[in-house]
């Protein structure tokens, strides 16, 4: 049965007095220090910024449809696209984010205990508590499963030794949730899943230097890390299962961001539409003058729309049934693939403009898209290489057999 939510007029003249309130007015008059507090480009601590995440934390607005016992929103569906619609409508962006809400949450909130939920979501509610994910290894990225950091039994802990690579933001994180080795005489059944405070004894962290000049990924290294037993979360030698669930959240969540434009920069960038007509100029009937450009940039535009348009229905339809399908690796591939093509398009039409790196000669969005362009190249390795993510399809979705 379709959720309406009640009286969602009601509730919209609700939001918009809320947002009207407490969104800063500085984040009005100039977006782009908006997009670069949210991209972690700027100090997040300034008066506005903090009282914005602060207001969204506490009310719940941050993560509408969890759970209000723990300090969620506890909205209905057609609430949260109503509060969605008031804060687009005043250009506002949600302050809470980050991998406790797009994934770790989510999946805590499925399989974790009273206790964990208790401990853990209202730090992510409110925006006060940062994580990382401690997944790949060296050597053990595509066999994920093949993972050798250990944690051994300690009696009252465990003693957590290994490496993790690729630990995006960890740097700036408060905590892990980190797969380990708990059995050693088997694969995926000897794996478990632990909660790590990062600023314990033993854990360092080294930034990773990325060809774009910024370093958002890390390795992270773990020396007899003491971790409380009551951390492991889902049963011991069965964190497989949850490591598994977690990925189908953080590949529906980075799909959706990717088919949608270019989010989390500090310099808004222009479309590739407004780039062309800028860069590239317009023929006497108002159409790109390229055209093998303006072909090209017609079958982006397209696919962008039918992505945008699959991500929504998917959307949808996981919320409405058990969440995140395998069907998310989909999404995840041509994500990527549209967002890496989106880029190129654009620093294309920008011509050499997009090739500066710094330096008067070039704007700020001249400079940000060619960043962006280096960037996106790991967009079809993050959250799981486009190659894993066919093979999840071949295998999950189609019911292909495993060519091993």
């Amino acid at each position: 049965m379709a959720d309406f939510g009640g009286d969602t007029e009601a509730f919209r003249a609700e939001a918009r007095s809320w947002l009207e309130a407490n969104f800063p007015e500085s984040f009005r008059r100039d977006p782009s220090r908006q997009l670069a507090v949210a991209a972690g480009l700027a100090d997040d601590e300034t008066p506005d910024a903090k009282a914005w995440r602060k207001a969204m934390g506490e009310k719940g607005w941050g993560t509408p449809t969890w759970p209000a016992e723990y300090g969620g929103g506890g909205l209905s569906r057609a609430e949260a696209r109503v509060l969605q619609e008031e804060m687009t409508r005043i250009g506002a962006r949600n302050p809470i984010g980050g991998m406790g809400v797009m994934m770790f949450g989510p999946t805590l909130i499925e399989y974790g205990t009273p206790a964990l939920k208790a401990q853990h979501l209202p730090g992510i509610i409110k925006g006060e508590v940062r994580w990382c994910q401690g997944y790949s290894e060296p050597g053990s990225g595509s066999d994920l499963a093949s993972l050798q950091t250990k944690a051994v039994d300690m009696g009252d802990h465990y003693l957590v030794s290994g490496s993790k690579i690729w630990t995006s933001g960890a740097n700036h994180a408060d905590r892990c949730f980190c797969l380990v080795r708990t059995d050693q005489s088997k694969k995926h059944e000897g794996i478990s899943f632990l909660l790590i405070d990062m600023t314990d004894p033993g854990v360092e962290v080294r930034p990773i230097l990325l060809i774009n000049g910024t370093s958002p990924f890390c390795e992270t290294f773990f020396t007899d890390v003491k971790v409380p037993k009551d951390q492991l979360f889902g049963p011991l030698n069965g964190g497989w299962t949850v490591a598994k669930r977690l990925l189908q959240f953080e590949r529906d969540n980075i799909s959706a961001g990717l088919g949608g434009g270019n989010i989390g920069q500090a310099t808004p960038l222009p479309t590739v539409i407004e780039a062309a007509r800028d860069y590239v100029g317009l023929d006497e009937t108002g159409r790109v003058a390229d055209t093998d450009l303006r072909r090209r940039m017609t079958d982006h535009l397209m696919e962008a729309r039918a992505f945008q348009l699959t991500v929504r229905r998917a959307a949808d339809e996981a919320k409405s049934n058990q969440g995140p399908s395998n069907a998310a690796s989909i999404m995840k591939y041509a994500g990527a693939k549209i967002a890496q093509e989106r880029n190129e398009l654009l620093c294309e039409a920008m011509g050499t403009q997009a090739l500066g790196w710094d330096g008067e000669a070039y704007s700020p969005a001249e400079i940000t898209a060619f960043r962006t362009m280096l960037r996106s190249k790991a967009n079809s390795i993050e959250g799981g290489t486009s190659e894993i993510n066919l093979n999840v399809v071949s295998k999950r979705v189609l019911g292909l057999p495993d060519p091993k």
